[in-house]
């Protein structure tokens, strides 16, 4: 199932106002059904991107895959679990140059966790900032919506 499929799945589950459940973020990081190497056309399909930024990823030195006697690339579930990660940042809109200075931090080791949690930290607040301005996008688009006479959405939450 493709990353964003279940993000939808749980926030269709979700009511108004609840917070995520600390088990769908789990689910979302969660390799378990990794149970054997995957080729790169797999995880590109489970995760909702292409093969081509696959390839980028590990250019840039996000992921290290290894690879099969063929030479084609083989990703076991430690780099699915980053590559799920990642895509989640890169959609919060977190900086490559960003990303490739946490990640090289996560391979320093376990010294540089203060830093890693103070990135966090710092994403954490953007994200909220971008929430609020498109909380703030959709409630101007649905004013506009009703303006013409329609009505708010099925997927709208902030009505």
């Amino acid at each position: 199932m493709a990353t964003d499929d279940l993000v939808t799945r749980i926030l269709e589950a979700l009511d108004d106002g609840d917070p995520l459940p600390v088990e769908a973020i789990h689910r979302l990081t969660d390799a378990a059904d990794v149970t054997e190497p995957m080729t790169i056309a797999e995880v590109a399909d489970l995760l909702g991107i292409s093969p081509h930024t696959l390839r980028y990823y590990e250019r840039a030195h996000l992921v290290e895959v290894d690879r099969d006697a063929n030479g084609h690339r083989v990703y076991d579930a430690h780099t699915v679990r980053r590559l799920v990660f990642l895509t989640r940042m890169r959609l919060s809109g977190m900086p490559m140059r960003d990303l490739q200075h946490y990640i090289a931090l996560v391979d320093a080791g376990d010294d540089t966790v203060p830093e890693r949690l103070d990135m966090l930290l710092e994403h954490r607040d953007i994200i909220r900032r971008k929430m609020r301005e498109l909380t703030l996008s959709l409630v101007a688009t649905e004013h506009k919506i009703a303006t013409y006479g329609g009505a708010a959405g099925p997927d709208s939450r902030l009505s």
